[in-house]
């Protein structure tokens, strides 16, 4: 029994469109108790990488049924020549021989990622076992960004007292310049409305409307202009996105704060979408409120990708999965 009210209310939207989801790290016991729960609701189809004969007995001794999980050996797999040579093609022009491509072809992260890009799949969960680097970078060379001069960036899906809040970026962009915080902002509406969430958008600082002076200001204060400039643009028209910045955390949530801070802000006190100055603060406060704050919080999720590929915490649980994978199945469901 899944306990999070939100990722059950996502796991029944999957069930309007099943997808197909690959989990590359079969070895690992949460993905294969994860890869159950999902089967077992019929929420989405997957595919678990890993030592056949393992798994399967891994199941049985549960005394689960396979029914919806499929289990794939990637180095004896049929498909794994197809894979190689769609690799190498794709690859070849950045100086990777065929014998590279052989050899990464039969990495799971890579594996998985080119199920993706042959239609085998619609979408990837990893990362209990590897790094976020590791997870993203076949997604960044293999399914590519999905608008050209854009970064992909992530987010978490933050539920504090059952509301749902995007934070963004917490996981992959360092420090990023007004033109990437711009899009990220413009990405994470957009995830938003694909989420149900209110898409009203707030760019974070230590200063609100210019109560403080300095480079870190200017660059969020520019960002926020970037993005509300794009917001008129035909892209964007008819979304209901607002966007609004630089606001303090407090003025961004807290309608009290915002009344006195930010009195004439669109955005101010009911923003559900966070959008952090650079990787440092996002991720701090995530795991902040994950931990003494008592928040679920799932992710770090890429954005802005042609397919869903997602990371997980190595410190994660099966139901921290199970939440992975109706993200990923929202996110592949167009």
């Amino acid at each position: 029994m899944i306990k999070s009210e939100y990722i059950r209310s996502l796991l029944l939207k999957a069930k309007k469109d099943v997808k197909t989801i690959v989990l590359p790290e079969g070895e690992d016991e949460r993905v294969l108790e994860a890869a159950h729960l999902v089967a077992d609701d019929k929420s989405a189809k997957i595919i678990v990488l890993g030592n056949q004969e393992k798994m399967q007995k891994f199941f049985a001794d549960h005394g689960w049924e396979t029914e919806g999980v499929t289990f794939i050996q990637p180095e004896t797999s049929p498909r794994l020549a197809e894979y190689v040579e769609l690799l190498y093609n794709l690859r070849k022009e950045k100086g990777l021989t065929h014998e590279e491509a052989e050899k990464l072809a039969q990495n799971y992260n890579y594996f998985g990622t080119l199920m993706i890009k042959s239609g085998h799949a619609d979408g990837m969960v990893s990362g209990a076992n590897h790094s976020t680097a590791d997870t993203v970078r076949p997604a960044l060379q293999i399914i590519k960004s999905a608008k050209k001069g854009r970064s992909v960036s992530s987010f978490f899906i933050m539920i504090s007292n059952g509301e749902p809040y995007i934070f963004t970026d917490c996981g992959v962009i360092i420090n990023p310049s007004d033109k990437e915080l711009a899009d990220i902002a413009l990405d994470a509406a957009e995830t938003a409305i694909q989420f149900g969430i209110e898409p009203n958008v707030a760019l974070l600082s230590f200063s609100t409307k210019g109560s403080a002076k300095g480079v870190e200001v200017e660059k969020v204060q520019q960002a926020t202009r970037m993005a509300q400039e794009a917001l008129q643009t035909a892209e964007y028209a008819g979304k209901g996105i607002l966007i609004d910045g630089e606001l303090q955390a407090d003025a961004a949530v807290c309608e009290t704060v915002a009344a006195k801070k930010a009195p004439n802000s669109p955005v101010a006190g009911k923003a559900k979408v966070l959008v952090f100055p650079n990787l440092e603060a996002g991720n701090i406060c995530y795991k902040m409120l994950q931990r003494l704050g008592g928040c679920e919080a799932y992710g770090p999720i890429l954005q802005g990708l042609n397919a869903p590929v997602n990371d997980l915490s190595r410190g994660c649980f099966a139901e921290d999965i199970v939440g992975a994978i109706a993200i990923t199945c929202i996110q592949a469901t167009k």
